[in-house]
């Protein structure tokens, strides 16, 4: 990947970066004495971030704090629930990071003082810093249900929407399932990590039972009446899983008619509502959610639960020189999805690289595309192009820009689109972690 020199920066923020010639009204920031950057997270957003920042600017000291020594993607997961992908296939490592000189450092985040302009770890480690970034990902509101707490979904009722262990213990649980069985699914309430991925989900649990366990059924216990995509969805159901028949394989119950989703018995494997119990063979919860621990942990989350940001520069409006980006941002009408996160880090490494060195920051755009797949050679895709509306104070969708695939593509659109799927993960993941 190209190494950029300031000059290249400064064209890039006038063009791929930035739109327009234009520059935001905001005071410019004074040229900092030593150029530190933490990065706290390791995820799309964190590993981003830290790489752009490193092509933008050699002389930025770059250090990226994060738990664990390799990332399982959430998106592409689902293939492995369904059996068309090992879990070494959603991996990712630091490796091409370290190797474009990025110190990566593996501990747990302990704390983030915004006035002294520390982080330290649970290893005990100080790292001073400049500016910071904060990509914590989500968290899990079990609180909100009873009998769900972060052990039960470790070890038996997985949410595996952080995927790694889960991911790998709800595929055994499907496995392990007899022909005939339920596999129950309750899909979170908005706002959530990638809107169809739940869908997604059950598309290809489907696609596994009616090749392995074609007695099997499925049933979706929804906090919502709608959901992203959900045309498209229900006419993959419909042509590969008998979706609106007495025969079909899937059952989506919406919201109003589940009523209000209250817990789980953990015994006899059954999730609770306020209008009737659903027993199953497997379960999936995946709970409301909100911002990673770190960012309560460091004052940047406000009654939402969710971290206000600048959406020019996502700097936190609530810790001045800390920058939180990714699953964690009130980003507006951007969804939680990797490509947002992936775009977010691109925006918020040149914001960084023009404040270090005491330049205007651009007026930025943002890109998202989320790839579905519902069966063998069967996919769908909704691409946006955003831009920040200072009026609203709002990152909005650019009408005209992006769309959604038409739902009378041809069988061979439709294939063509996995293998736009699986060569946009391939270039991604190539691009957040190098």
């Amino acid at each position: 990947m190209t190494k950029f020199n300031r000059r290249s920066f400064l064209q890039l923020t006038g063009a791929a970066a930035v739109t327009g010639a234009a520059v935001m009204g905001a005071p410019s920031i004074a040229r900092a004495a030593t150029k530190k950057v933490v990065i706290v997270g390791g995820g799309p957003a964190g590993a981003t971030v830290a790489n752009y920042l490193r092509m933008m600017d050699l002389s930025i000291d770059i250090t990226l704090i994060e738990a664990n020594k390799s990332y399982h993607t959430c998106f592409m997961s689902n293939e492995v629930l369904g059996g068309q992908r090992p879990m070494d296939g959603i991996r990712q490592d630091y490796t091409g990071l370290e190797k474009a000189g990025i110190k990566v450092v593996y501990d747990i985040v302990t704390g983030i003082d915004g006035a002294k302009k520390q982080v330290t770890t649970k290893g005990g480690q100080t790292f001073d810093y400049e500016r910071c970034v904060v990509a914590p990902g989500v968290d899990f509101k079990f609180e909100n249900y009873e009998g769900l707490d972060a052990d039960v979904a470790e070890t038996k009722i997985p949410h595996a929407w952080k995927a790694g262990p889960q991911t790998a213990l709800l595929r055994k649980q499907l496995e392990d399932m007899p022909d005939g069985g339920l596999f129950a699914m309750v899909a979170p309430p908005n706002p959530f990590r990638c809107p169809p991925g739940p869908y997604e989900r059950v598309s290809l649990v489907a696609n596994y039972f009616k090749k392995e366990k074609p007695k099997s059924k499925i049933l979706i216990i929804d906090h919502k009446d709608k959901f992203s995509k959900q045309g498209l969805f229900e006419q993959a159901w419909k042509k590969f899983y008998g979706y609106g028949t007495d025969t079909s394989m899937i059952t989506w119950l919406k919201g109003t008619d589940a009523g209000q989703i209250t817990g789980v018995n953990v015994d006899d494997m059954t999730v609770t509502t306020d209008f009737e119990e659903y027993k199953a063979d497997v379960i999936n919860f995946i709970p409301a959610q909100k911002a990673g621990p770190i960012a309560f942990a460091a004052g940047l989350t406000d009654d939402t639960g969710w971290c206000p940001v600048d959406k020019v520069t996502f700097e936190s409006k609530m810790v001045p020189g800390i920058h939180v980006l990714g699953d964690a941002a009130i980003a507006t009408s951007m969804p939680k999805s990797g490509y947002s996160a992936n775009s977010q880090g691109k925006v918020t490494a040149a914001a960084i690289v023009a404040s270090l060195n005491g330049k205007p920051v651009g007026v930025p755009s943002y890109v998202n595309t989320c790839y579905s797949i519902a069966g063998d050679d069967w996919a769908f895709s909704v691409a946006a192009v955003y831009k920040y509306d200072k009026d609203s104070d709002t990152i909005a969708g650019v009408k005209g820009a992006g769309g959604l695939s038409p739902m009378d593509a041809t069988a061979e659109d439709r294939k063509r689109e996995v293998a736009y799927a699986h060569s946009w993960y391939d270039n991604i993941c190539k691009d957040i972690w190098g």
